[in-house]
């Protein structure tokens, strides 16, 4: 199988032992999760869902297209919230990246996130 690496400055690097993202057989890309940590300052987006809902994933945009794609490649998000009762908002946030291409999806409540976000989206693209 061929895997490509893909790294981009315009989202935040990985701080522990993953990639950003890795495009299997140069068509399937797989984001990691991606929290609302500001790639210029490297500094956590602190605030409402809706604060964090969008940074984490304009961090996860910003993979997609440096392996080559936008938002209309993206087929698979899984989404975990620290409250299942920010689901609305975050929809909110969601609709506003994609509101024409609506990629299957996942939300999933879990009992904690790193540097203890509201939020964490993951991905996959077909390119």
């Amino acid at each position: 199988m061929r895997k490509e690496v893909v790294f981009t400055e315009n989202a935040p690097a990985p701080i522990g032992p993953y990639s950003q993202g890795v495009i299997a057989e140069g068509r399937l890309l797989f984001v990691s999760g991606q929290i609302p940590i500001d790639p210029e300052s490297g500094e956590l987006v602190e605030g409402p869902i809706e604060k964090q809902a969008d940074r984490a994933i304009r961090n996860l945009l910003e993979i997609v297209k440096a392996a080559g794609g936008s938002a209309e490649n993206v087929v698979k998000v899984t989404a975990y919230l620290r409250n299942i009762k920010d689901y609305t908002r975050f929809n909110e946030v969601y609709e506003r990246y994609f509101s024409t291409s609506k990629p299957a999806r996942a939300v999933v409540e879990v009992s904690n996130l790193p540097k203890g976000v509201a939020v964490e989206i993951e991905a996959i693209a077909a390119l």
